[in-house]
């Protein structure tokens, strides 16, 4: 699974092998089992995690209990919450594992001992905030313009896996719709756009 890793390392770093595999050797990852808990809304993030395998749900609840899907994560993304102020801020998010998941785990804690040590991991890691942030924007940007229908599109075209890898209601949250719209719009779609529906 390292292999990933060490796509995104050649990709954005001048490193040598030798340094590569010195990397690759201080990460860690870890396994999840279905519904772990990496962080509960609330709490201050400790830890940042890049998908090898699985999905991850990022979801908040508000005052009258209401839960709110905002972005799922599958290989080959950073699940970070991220904060525009202070480092200690509590989570407006929790982060919680729909499958079972293979993550690298970074501890924040450690983060400025890698980078001193091997300074070009900054670049690595800019890129990919980067491309996670410039992601989330696109797909924030296309919701608020785009009726329900044709956010069901956009995710059928942009990620197919998710129709049948997230609970039908968490996807429905997710495209801002009920369960019931997004069963009638999947409905109405038809063709090679369906697929069966999956129960909460």
């Amino acid at each position: 699974m390292k292999k990933i890793l060490l796509k995104y390392l050649t990709k954005y770093t001048t490193l040598d092998p030798k340094e590569q595999q010195a990397i690759l050797d201080e990460l860690q990852v870890r396994s999840y089992p279905k519904a772990a808990v990496l962080l509960r809304q609330g709490d201050v993030p400790d830890k940042c995690y890049f998908v090898l395998r699985g999905c991850v749900r990022q979801y908040s609840v508000d005052s009258m209990g209401k839960e709110t899907t905002s972005r799922f994560y599958t290989e080959e993304q950073a699940a970070t919450v991220f904060h525009s102020g202070s480092s200690n801020a509590a989570s407006p998010y929790s982060l919680v594992c729909l499958e079972d998941c293979n993550l690298v785990v970074g501890e924040l804690a450690a983060e400025n001992g890698m980078l001193r040590k091997y300074s070009q991991l900054e670049t690595l890691i800019r890129k990919m905030v980067e491309q996670s942030m410039g992601e989330a924007q696109e797909e924030w940007s296309s919701f608020i313009a785009s009726t329900p229908e044709e956010r069901y599109k956009a995710v059928l075209r942009n990620r197919p896996e998710l129709i049948d890898r997230v609970p039908q209601h968490q996807l429905a949250s997710y495209l801002g719709m009920t369960p019931e719209s997004l069963s009638r719009i999947k409905k109405r779609v038809g063709g090679a756009f369906a697929s069966p529906e999956q129960q909460p």
